[in-house]
């Protein structure tokens, strides 16, 4: 009994199936597909090498660059003018014609201020100020152009 009761819509996809055109066609639509996948797989993997060739062609230009850079200062080492500037501040020498100062250590370090990133914090901390007097204050600066 089972046998003789058929489901149309399967038996209508089955005749479709066994038609060799039909067959032909879903094959070559997997073939597509399949090559199409590849190509994409292809498309990335060059995006991602062409993207490391751009990253170490940088690389080399910031290198170099910095060679370059190092060139010119070797070439700076190499002038009268460094030398003359060298020798005053290693070994206090003067050009024929300059007067020399020498200034004690102890006079110079007297008339410097000293600066501590403890006292400036410490100063900021004393004066908490609520948030609406820090913006009339910021206003006022604004407007008097302080």
């Amino acid at each position: 009994m089972l046998a003789k009761i058929k489901n149309p819509k399967i038996s209508k996809y089955i005749k479709i199936l066994s038609n060799p055109r039909a067959l032909g066609l879903l094959a070559f639509g997997a073939v597509a597909i399949m090559v199409t996948w590849s190509g994409i797989g292809a498309v990335q993997a060059n995006y991602e090498l062409q993207k490391q060739i751009a990253k170490l062609e940088q690389q080399n230009e910031v290198e170099r660059l910095e060679n370059e850079n190092l060139k010119l200062k070797n070439e700076y080492y190499k002038t009268d003018e460094f030398l003359g500037l060298a020798a005053r501040r290693q070994f206090g020498l003067a050009a024929p014609g300059e007067k020399v100062l020498v200034v004690p250590k102890s006079v110079a370090l007297a008339h410097t201020v000293e600066f501590s990133p403890a006292a400036k914090a410490e100063t900021q901390a004393q004066t908490p100020k609520p948030a609406y007097q820090k913006n009339l204050e910021s206003w006022l600066g604004f407007f008097l152009n302080k």
